[in-house]
């Protein structure tokens, strides 16, 4: 992160001085985003790029790499801005924020969820396709217990079969420890579905051909947003419950805006967007769909949304801004 440089980008921060007189730094471009490589953060990226590129002129480029090394380039002030951080997953944040090492500038989504899910058509059917309910009392994950020969696993018929996330990811081992938990090793399997491509997979399968599947997901993703699934209940989180073999419902992860600390004296118009920006994890979701449906790139993705969603966007810049981009769609 170092050998990032940039050229000055065509439009600057509005002259040497604010009003009263204070010098304003100038800013060299591109404006430089995190990208740790998941779809919705390229998406995300994608979108605000779109914007300040043809909304404010200012160029933009994403910056590779793995979140604790970009984080770290954040407060260096290598890298400008991160607009999906999972902030509960980053240990000294709040402590970072409180020092003034990184700026907050709001919420992206608070409404994504994980945890154990089903097809819907599993509990209510899907009349349309011919499919009669499976589990029609299935309501939380200790009611599975009732329904073990629902979700047969193929190569234990004696056991259900409930998927768990992907090898190498801490939320394995919450998995784990929750299948004990819930005791629902007498009825199930837990099985490894050994990728992120493989457990997607195992649920469009399912889906396609109207068959039930039951395992751990999370939203906002290109399935969730295809696929009409149901999240079972696990109770309202609270940190006794889930210090207490993680009895409860996982806590919605709060995904923020941050910036490095001189970008909102650097670029104020374009700081204030970015304080504006939010989504909901379902509007994601959609998004990563029409990627998924389309074979296409975040960038196209950008394009569809924003053309798609032009109430809510519009409400995040000033008029002039807006019309600037509209003109690009």
């Amino acid at each position: 992160m170092a050998a990032c440089g940039g050229e000055e980008a065509d439009m600057e921060t509005g002259g040497e001085e604010e009003a009263g007189g204070e010098e304003v730094a100038a800013f060299e471009g591109p404006l430089k985003f995190h990208d740790a490589g998941w779809d919705s953060l390229k998406f995300h990226n994608a979108v605000a790029s779109k914007i300040i590129e043809e909304g404010f002129g200012i160029e933009c480029e994403d910056v590779p790499g793995s979140s604790p090394a970009l984080w770290l380039g954040q407060q260096k002030g290598d890298i400008d801005v991160m607009i999906e951080n999972w902030s509960d997953n980053i240990a000294e944040y709040d402590d970072v924020i409180e020092a003034g090492e990184v700026i907050e500038l709001g919420t992206n989504m608070d409404d994504n969820m994980q945890g154990f899910y089903v097809p819907t058509y599993v509990i209510e059917g899907d009349p349309e396709r011919g499919i009669e309910p499976m589990a029609p009392d299935l309501k939380t994950v200790e009611d599975l217990k009732k329904y073990a020969d629902v979700f047969v696993d193929e190569e234990d018929p004696s056991k259900g079969r409930i998927y768990n996330s992907i090898p190498g990811w801490s939320v394995t081992e919450v998995i784990e420890a929750k299948f004990e938990t819930y005791e629902l090793g007498e009825y199930y399997n837990l099985f490894s579905p050994g990728s992120g491509a493989s457990l997607a997979g195992s649920i469009s399968a399912s889906y396609e051909k109207g068959e039930p599947w039951v395992g751990y997901y999370w939203e906002p993703t290109w399935v969730s947003g295809l696929y009409d699934l149901t999240l079972l209940d696990e109770g309202d989180y609270s940190e006794e419950l889930w210090n207490d073999g993680y009895r409860c419902d996982f806590k919605p992860v709060r995904i923020t805006v941050t910036v490095k600390k001189e970008l909102p004296e650097e670029l104020p118009e374009v700081t204030d967007f970015l304080s504006n920006y939010s989504l909901t994890s379902n509007q994601v979701a959609q998004a990563l769909a029409y990627m998924n449906n389309n074979d296409a790139t975040a960038e196209d993705a950008a394009v569809w949304f924003l053309a798609e969603n032009m109430d809510l966007w519009t409400e995040w810049v000033d008029e002039d801004i807006a019309e600037k981009v509209k003109a690009e769609l």
